[in-house]
């Protein structure tokens, strides 16, 4: 084990919140895009800004640019695990909310037949 770097340590679960966050506000912003690909693409959009960033947040601690004992295995560990996170929450979010549009369409077609 490396000294200073327990698996359950404040630091992991900044990786975690990082890559969780940066992955959720990706994929909102590839909602909004423009291009129906991008939006339809938009969660695996999120996740791989996020383990970019890790990924570069990893490269800049092993090149010295922040006060650390250098790239952590632990760390992108905990940078994957974030990320999967915010995957798995808005891929349930998504589904639900198909769920509602869908059946929410369906009573407005209803409704309108009847008119």
């Amino acid at each position: 084990m490396e000294d200073g770097d327990d698996w359950i340590a404040p630091d992991k679960v900044y990786h975690v919140l990082f890559c969780f966050f940066i992955a959720m506000i990706t994929t909102v912003l590839a909602e909004r895009a423009r291009y129906p690909f991008i939006r339809r693409r938009s969660i695996l959009i999120g996740s791989i800004v996020s383990l970019a960033a890790g990924a570069a947040k990893e490269v800049a601690d092993e090149l010295g640019y922040f006060r650390s004992a250098g790239a952590s295995t632990k760390d992108a560990v905990a940078d994957v695990f974030g990320t999967l996170i915010a995957a798995f929450a808005l891929s349930l979010y998504k589904k639900s909310s198909f769920i509602h549009r869908t059946t929410d369409q369906s009573l407005q077609a209803k409704a309108l037949q009847m008119v």
